[in-house]
C-alpha cells in the first residue's frame, strides 16, 4: 500500500509557532512501523498551506496514496476535513483515517457528520492504523470488526471496536529514526497528573510507560548523525523516574554526543542530583507548568501544587545553569484581579527567565470539557463552528471576554518589567566543573536580549546593557566563544572598535579557526579603517556572503576595481543574485 500520512494546517496563526508547526511524533512512529512491514509510507507537513489549495492538490496528485492518515489536533481539525475533501475529489477511492488527541474523543462526530473521512483510529496508533491497512490489503472485503481501536460505519451505524492493550514496551516499536529526520522526542508515554485541561490522562493513560535508555539514546544519535543537534523532549514528565533520566544523561555523556535539548517537567519531581546530570548532558531548559499564582485555582485545575514546590524547583534549575520556563494559564473559573496579582507576584518570587501565558481552553478528551459541557447545555456538535477551540471565558459570565484580554495585558506587562531584575541576579551554583556550563548558560541568556526574542521588545529596557552585563559574566566564568561573539558585536554597535578589536584578539587566542569571530574581527578592522589585516582574515572565508561582500568592500577602497568587482559577483552567487 501507498501510505500518505499528513499533519493538515491549523485555521490561525500563532503568536508561538513551535505550538502546532511541528509534525507529531506519533506520525513517525506509525510511519515507521509501516515501513517495517513493507509498506511504502511518506510524512506530509501542511502547515503554513491553509490558503494554497493548489499547492496542497499538486502533492496529493504526485504522491497518488492508496490510504491517507491524518494527525488531527483540534486545531487543525477543519483542515483535515478540507484536504480529505480535496482527496477524494481528485481519487474517490482513496482512503481517509483520522487519529490523535481529537478524534479520539469525537469519533462519533465526525464519522456523523463528515463523509470524507472514512476511519478514525482511536487511541494509541500504531498498530491499530497497521492492521486497518493489512485489512485493506485484503479488499474487497476486510474483515473491519477484528480491527482494536477503530471506528467505522457499519452500513448505516457509527461503531467503535474495543481498544487495543496499550503497548507495554514501547521499544517493540520500530525506530523512526532510522526512516525519518525529526527534532521532538519523547522517552515516555503517559502521565501521572491529573489536570482538568489536559487531554493526556484520558487518552494516555496515568500510568507512565518508558522506552529503555539504550532505545532512547540510539534515536538521539541516529537524528544527530542527520544533523539534528538540538532536541525538544516533549514528556509530559520526563523527570518522572530520576534513575532513568541519569541513566539516559551518563549514556549521552559516555557517547560524546555534542547535542543540546530542553524538556518539561513537573516542579514536585526536581532532584538538584537529576538536574545536575541533565546539564552535564546538554539540557538548556526545562519548562513547568505553574498555572496560577492562586492556590484555589490551582487546586480547581487538579494542579495542587505548593507555592515552595514551585519555588524551590525554579530556584534550582536556574542554579545548575538551566534555562527555567513557567507556563500560566488565566481566564479561569474564579479568576479576578486578586488571583492576576497573586500570579504576578509569583513570578516575582520564582523568577522565570521565560514564561508562556495562555487563555484557559476547552478541549474534548478533559474533565474540563465534561463540566463545561454539563455547565453550559452543549453538545459535541459546537464542534460544527469553524473554530479551533473554545475560550471558557466566552461561556462564562463572570469572565467578561475583554477583561481576559486585560488580565492577559497585565501579566505579559508585568513579566516583561521584572525580567531585568531577574536577570541581574542570577544565582549559579557555585562548582568548578560547573564553570564553562554557566558561561554557556550566561552567553545563551544574553543573547535573547542583544539578538533574540527579547531584544525585539521595547518595554525591556536596557536591553543592550543587560546582554553586555551577562557577556561579561559569562566570560568571568570561562572562554565562551558566543560570549565573545556577542560582547564584541554590541562593542561595535557603541561604535567602540577598538574594544571589540581587543576582545576579539583574546577570543582569537582561544578560537582561532571559529569562522564568526574571525568574520567580526574582519569588520572590526575595516571600521578601524585597516582594510588590509580585513583582507587577510576575509580570504580565508571565500565561499561566506558576508566575507565576500566585505572583500569586495575592502578592494573597493583600496582603489582595486578588478578584485571588488570579482568578489562583488562571488556575493550575489552565494546568494544567489545572479551575475
Amino acid at each position: 500500500m501507498n501510505v500518505l500520512l499528513i499533519y493538515p494546517y491549523c485555521l490561525e496563526e500563532r503568536l508561538h509557532e513551535e505550538d502546532v508547526h511541528v509534525v507529531p511524533m506519533g506520525l513517525y512512529y506509525i510511519g515507521a512501523l509501516l515501513r517495517a512491514n513493507g509498506h511504502a509510507v511518506d510524512v506530509l507537513n501542511l502547515q503554513g498551506l491553509k490558503d494554497a489549495p493548489e499547492q496542497i492538490r499538486t502533492l496529493l496528485v504526485e504522491r497518488q496514496p492508496d490510504i491517507i492518515g491524518f494527525s488531527i489536533l483540534n486545531a487543525n481539525r477543519w483542515g483535515g476535513i478540507e484536504v480529505a475533501r480535496l482527496a477524494k475529489a481528485l481519487n474517490p477511492a482513496v482512503v481517509t483515517v483520522f487519529g490523535g488527541v481529537t478524534p479520539t474523543f469525537l469519533w462519533r462526530h465526525f464519522l456523523t457528520h463528515f463523509a470524507a473521512i472514512d476511519y478514525v483510529v482511536v487511541g494509541e496508533g500504531e498498530f491499530p492504523f497497521l492492521n486497518l491497512v493489512q485489512a485493506l490489503v485484503r479488499t474487497p472485503a476486510p474483515d473491519l470488526a477484528a480491527v482494536e481501536g477503530l471506528a467505522w460505519r457499519d452500513g448505516r451505524r457509527v461503531v467503535c471496536n474495543p481498544a487495543p492493550r496499550p503497548i507495554r514496551n514501547l521499544d517493540v516499536l520500530p525506530q523512526p529514526a532510522r526512516y525519518f529526520r525529526f527534532q521532538h522526542v519523547a522517552l515516555t508515554r503517559g502521565c501521572r497528573g491529573n489536570c482538568t485541561f489536559c487531554g493526556s490522562p484520558l487518552f494516555w493513560g496515568r500510568r507512565v510507560r518508558f522506552h529503555s535508555t539504550r532505545y532512547f539514546v540510539d534515536q538521539l544519535e541516529l537524528l544527530y548523525r542527520q544533523g539534528v543537534t538540538f532536541f525538544y523532549v516533549s514528556d509530559d514528565t520526563f523527570m518522572v523516574s530520576a534513575k532513568r533520566v541519569i541513566a539516559i544523561c551518563r549514556e549521552i555523556i559516555r557517547r560524546k554526543l555534542p547535542i543540546s535539548w530542553a524538556a518539561i517537567s513537573r516542579v514536585d519531581l526536581v532532584q538538584p542530583e537529576v538536574l545536575a546530570w541533565m546539564r552535564r548532558a546538554g539540557c538548556t531548559q526545562i519548562s513547568y507548568g505553574v498555572e496560577s499564582g492562586s492556590a484555589a485555582i490551582r487546586r480547581d485545575l487538579n494542579k495542587p501544587l505548593e507555592t515552595a514546590q514551585i519555588a524551590r524547583a525554579f530556584d534550582l534549575t536556574v542554579r545548575y545553569g538551566l534555562f527555567s520556563r513557567a507556563y500560566f494559564i488565566y481566564g479561569c473559573p474564579g479568576e479576578s484581579d486578586r488571583s492576576i496579582a497573586q500570579t504576578l507576584a509569583l513570578i516575582a518570587a520564582i523568577k522565570p527567565l521565560s514564561v508562556i501565558f495562555y487563555v484557559l481552553d476547552v478541549f474534548p478528551g478533559t474533565a474540563l470539557y465534561a463540566d463545561f459541557r454539563r455547565r453550559f447545555g452543549l453538545t459535541d456538535d459546537i464542534w460544527l463552528k469553524r473554530i479551533e477551540d473554545i475560550l471558557y471565558c466566552e461561556y462564562d459570565p463572570a469572565l467578561p471576554p475583554e477583561r481576559v484580554k486585560a488580565w492577559g495585558r497585565r501579566l505579559r506587562e508585568g513579566f516583561q518589567r521584572l525580567l531585568p531584575e531577574i536577570v541581574e541576579n542570577i544565582p549559579l551554583l557555585e562548582d568548578p566543573g560547573f564553570a564553562p556550563l554557566h558561561a554557556d548558560f550566561l552567553s545563551r541568556l544574553a543573547m535573547t536580549f542583544s539578538h533574540g526574542d527579547y531584544a525585539r521588545i521595547a518595554a525591556i529596557v536596557d536591553r543592550d546593557g543587560i546582554a553586555a552585563r551577562l557577556y561579561d559574566r559569562a566570560l568571568a566564568y570561562h572562554p565562551d566563544s558566543r560570549a565573545f561573539l556577542g560582547r564584541a558585536i554590541l562593542h561595535q554597535k557603541a561604535g567602540a572598535f577598538g574594544d571589540a578589536a581587543t576582545l576579539l584578539e583574546r577570543a582569537l587566542r582561544h578560537y582561532p579557526q571559529n569562522e564568526a569571530l574571525n568574520v567580526c574581527q574582519g569588520i572590526t578592522f575595516i571600521n578601524l579603517g585597516r582594510p588590509q589585516e580585513a583582507i587577510a582574515v576575509f580570504l580565508k572565508y571565500p565561499d561566506t556572503p558576508q566575507a565576500a561582500a566585505s572583500l569586495a568592500a575592502c578592494y573597493k577602497a583600496l582603489g582595486n576595481s578588478a578584485e571588488a568587482d570579482r568578489f562583488a559577483r562571488r556575493h550575489r552567487d552565494l546568494t544567489g543574485g545572479g551575475g
